[in-house]
């Protein structure tokens, strides 16, 4: 019998459904010994927050995948967006394209961005020699499409290593550019309905015992789900769109030319996006309010890589309930966490083709996001 390639071997693990299930075993499948783990970060992301540059930290992570992606000619691979970063995992005939492709952003994302990334490609095979693993589910938030969850501690490991400088690549000469298209962030922030944009970050405290940290999580994603107190961030409608949009710039720093030439295709490109949109034109298979429903249900703000990760737009009463819940279970030695408020969450989107219905939209908070509560959660273990 011949070996899967890659995007076969992604494609045999069965999408589940209800984020409930989320941490049955059972879900999960190992990768292949030969796979590889693509990790990346940014450095000092914390004071790139301070200094109000949420914005380029978040586009920043969501390149890497735009631009694995892009390398791989949108062949599917696993991969999770962490806010100031991302990890994903290719098989190893796609080594050598991801590992150009990180190589090109983190100098993309020095040049044109004005920040510091890390990025770095780890072997399964070294994470499982050092006793962790990488197994991988396929969530679906809806008939549209799917997203990876990582468990088996290998994803966390990998991140730590890149941050030690090791399998650490280097940035690509200076001005490579890599391929990002699809890449954008023209949806305005969306301010919370119920009281505040609610950044949840979950992992296992070290030497937890795996049944009561899997009980936690049930309950913490249990709680969520079932309280009128706490709901996705993303409006029913989906969020705001104005001309021109809050991330114009951003998107002109994404498109591949002249400074000049960059800025005439994103001006005429958002500009007739925003008509479309504005008033409901159908063109070439693209219906704007089908559109509008697919990015709301496509939009990633829950998932899983070792850690819980959530955006909720969700009532103060709720937050310190699951901060009462959080701090018993830490208190016993079974979680760490971090916790962070915000009045509204963002939107970074990677659309290869609009008239797909599988396009994906990256949701944090806008304010700090997922990359705070990191802060939060190390402060507390400090």
């Amino acid at each position: 019998m011949s070996k899967l390639s890659a995007a076969d071997y992604y494609a045999s693990i069965p999408v589940f459904r209800g984020f409930s299930r989320l941490m049955d075993p059972g879900l999960y499948k190992p990768l292949p010994e030969d796979w590889l783990i693509g990790t990346a970060d940014i450095v000092e992301s914390t004071k790139a927050i301070a200094d109000k540059r949420y914005k380029a930290v978040n586009l920043a992570g969501a390149a890497i995948i735009a631009a694995v992606t892009n390398a791989l000619e949108g062949r599917e691979f696993p991969f999770v967006f962490g806010g100031d970063g991302a990890s994903f995992a290719v098989g190893p005939d796609d080594a050598a394209a991801a590992r150009e492709a990180l190589a090109a952003t983190a100098r993309w994302v020095g040049e044109d961005l004005g920040l510091t990334m890390r990025v770095a490609l780890v072997p399964v095979s070294a994470i499982r020699a050092q006793g962790h693993d990488v197994r991988v589910a396929r969530y679906g938030p809806s008939a549209n499409l799917s997203y990876a969850m990582f468990a088996g501690g290998g994803l966390g490991w990998a991140e730590a290593a890149m941050k030690r400088g090791e399998f650490a690549i280097a940035p690509a000469p200076p001005g490579t550019q890599p391929d990002l298209s699809g890449l954008s962030c023209r949806f305005e922030e969306m301010p919370s309905a119920r009281g505040l944009i609610l950044s949840v970050l979950v992992l296992p405290a070290a030497g937890a015992d795996a049944q009561a940290y899997r009980r936690v999580i049930e309950e913490i994603i249990t709680l969520t789900e079932r309280s009128p107190e706490a709901g996705r961030p993303v409006p029913a409608g989906g969020p705001a769109l104005r001309w021109p949009p809050q991330g114009l710039g951003y998107e002109v720093r994404a498109t591949r030319g002249s400074r000049v030439v960059r800025w005439v295709r994103v001006i005429g490109r958002t500009l007739f996006v925003y008509a479309v949109m504005r008033f409901g034109i159908s063109i070439g298979g693209f219906v704007p309010d089908l559109y509008r429903q697919q990015v709301v249900e496509n939009s990633d703000f829950r998932k899983y890589d070792d850690a819980l990760r959530m955006i909720l737009d969700c009532t103060e009463q709720l937050a310190q309930e699951l901060e009462r819940r959080l701090g018993a279970a830490a208190a016993q030695g079974i979680v760490r966490y971090g916790l962070h408020r915000q009045s509204s969450a963002m939107m970074t989107c990677f659309t290869p083709s609009a008239i797909r219905p599988d396009h994906v939209h990256f949701v944090d908070g806008a304010q700090g996001g997922y990359a705070s509560a990191a802060t939060a959660l190390k402060a507390a273990a400090a």
